[in-house]
């Protein structure tokens, strides 16, 4: 089974931290979008091999486009895809943009999963990262939600913002939990270089929020959640019961997808191409009919580690019969060779399945490193 991606990169602000694709403003032409979308669509479609099974609409912002317009992408999708075998259809929307009047239009359209980057419940930690919204408006935007009758949502929500404490993220999660949403991604705040973030960081304008703190702030979270009920299923993702993402579930298990619009990615199970991060140039040469994705070269020692990295990511780990219809057996018996000074300590194992531990997580990195190739090819 197959997946969709499609960005939006139309944001209505930029928050500082943010190192996504995305043009801030009010003044781009969507409709032009996406009728280039519907185009890269109609010339790529035969890479999608298999039946799709999720399709997902990020950014950006996609809840800036109007209702009309999505309704021409996903008819554009039905025409070149049969939408039936669609199990899981999700839109990332701002809590400001929502309406149960926009939530219900997407409804209608065969969305059945919604995405909201909430962040925080605190206003003062919202404010300071340049989010649109409120506090308030988050939790009326879930309501909504719930009114319009979707009834599978996801929160984002970010730890590690500088003046942010214990005792505040605690609430920020207790409301989470409160709330009922069936998903929460979670994630310690990142300084990507080139960020308004990570400018004010180098000249001294703020200041990290230490390692100490953000780990208790992250084992605060995995607590809490599990008490709740929520499943720990990939490091910064939680779900209760049958809403693991099914989507970004498909990333961490090589499934292939498609990925349309500028800066987006995409997998046919072997092969990997991207479009350039450029709207102007994607606009143009799609006006012109033409392809712009850049193909990437990748080494069997790079899938090698892409495929270690991301197995590792989840709870439920790497398979090592999986890994071996993946690989050489040259491949595995590296692997096997490399976890072992591992196993006890940064390793569970039983010699046909390996994962890193929930006690282990915030150092997964390092652990993942320890099991990459150290040889050139």
């Amino acid at each position: 089974m197959a997946g969709l991606y499609i960005h939006i990169p139309f944001c209505a602000s930029k928050c500082i931290y943010c190192d996504f694709y995305s043009l801030a403003g009010s003044s781009h032409d969507t409709g032009q979008y996406v009728d280039a979308l519907v185009a890269e669509l109609k010339l790529r479609h035969r890479e999608l091999a298999e039946p799709l099974r999720t399709l997902y609409v990020g950014g950006g912002t996609p809840s800036l486009l109007p209702l009309g317009q999505f309704a021409r992408l996903v008819d554009a999708v039905g025409r070149v895809a049969p939408l039936d075998s669609v199990e899981e259809f999700t839109v990332e929307v701002n809590p400001d943009d929502v309406t149960a009047g926009y939530i219900a239009g997407l409804k209608e359209l065969g969305v059945n999963r919604i995405s909201m980057g909430v962040q925080s419940f605190d206003d003062r930690d919202l404010r300071f990262i340049n989010r649109r919204h409120t506090a308030r408006q988050a939790l009326e935007a879930v309501r909504a939600i719930r009114q319009a009758g979707v009834h599978n949502v996801s929160i984002d929500l970010i730890y590690g913002i500088p003046g942010q404490t214990l005792d505040s993220w605690s609430r920020t999660v207790d409301q989470a939990v409160a709330l009922g949403v069936e998903h929460i991604s979670a994630y310690s705040l990142m300084y990507e270089q080139g960020t308004r973030l990570w400018v004010m960081r180098q000249t001294g304008k703020v200041a990290e929020v230490d390692d100490d703190t953000c780990v208790a702030m992250y084992d605060l979270l995995v607590s809490r959640l599990h008490l709740a009920g929520y499943g720990h299923y990939e490091i910064s993702n939680f779900a209760l019961p049958g809403y693991c993402s099914r989507h970004n579930s498909s990333y961490w298990d090589l499934t292939p997808y498609l990925g349309l619009g500028p800066a987006a990615h995409s997998y046919d199970g072997h092969v990997r191409r991207y479009n350039p991060p450029r709207l102007k140039s994607y606009l143009h040469n799609l006006h012109e009919g033409k392809c712009v994705f850049v193909t990437e070269s990748e080494t069997d020692w790079q899938r090698y580690d892409e495929y270690v990295m991301l197995r590792l990511r989840t709870a439920a780990g790497l398979c090592v019969d999986d890994m071996k219809a993946r690989f050489e057996p040259r491949f595995v018996a590296y692997f096997l060779g490399k976890v072992q000074p591992l196993l006890g300590t940064s390793i569970v194992g039983d010699g046909t399945r390996y994962r890193i531990p929930e006690s282990r997580i915030m150092v997964a990195d390092a652990i993942t490193t320890e099991l990459m190739w150290d040889t050139p090819d």
